[in-house]
């Protein structure tokens, strides 16, 4: 089956770090793009983060940025997101994808998401 696989998700207060992860099966991880997305209650899908093929490039959408860090590990067909200052509005499903588009980023297959909750 060719789908990303999220985990690492959880309950967490606000301030503190996470990271979750994404490991690819079924398709050539170290040739795609990789990108994070996520997907509060009520609200759009929206992008987060997205990293090269070799993971010389990466950028962020602005509401996480310098908070956020996407890397990855192609010998462990495995993409993360350090996520860390955690705020409230950080809740949402997060979601990993392949990217067929860089800028702007298009996701073309993705993952089944992990919750991250964070208190206030």
């Amino acid at each position: 089956q060719v789908q990303p696989v999220e985990f690492g998700g959880g309950l967490v207060q606000a301030g503190a770090s996470l990271r979750i992860s994404c490991r690819g099966s079924g398709f050539a991880f170290g040739r795609n793009a990789m990108g994070w997305y996520r997907q509060a209650p009520g609200k759009e899908r929206e992008f987060v983060a997205a990293i090269s093929w070799s993971g010389n490039y990466t950028y962020y959408a602005d509401s996480v940025k310098g908070r956020f860090t996407i890397s990855r590990d192609n010998a462990k067909n495995t993409v993360y997101l350090q996520m860390n200052s955690l705020k409230p509005e950080d809740t949402a499903v997060y979601y990993c994808a392949t990217l067929m588009g860089w800028r702007p980023p298009k996701a073309n297959v993705w993952g089944q998401g992990t919750q991250v909750t964070v208190s206030s």
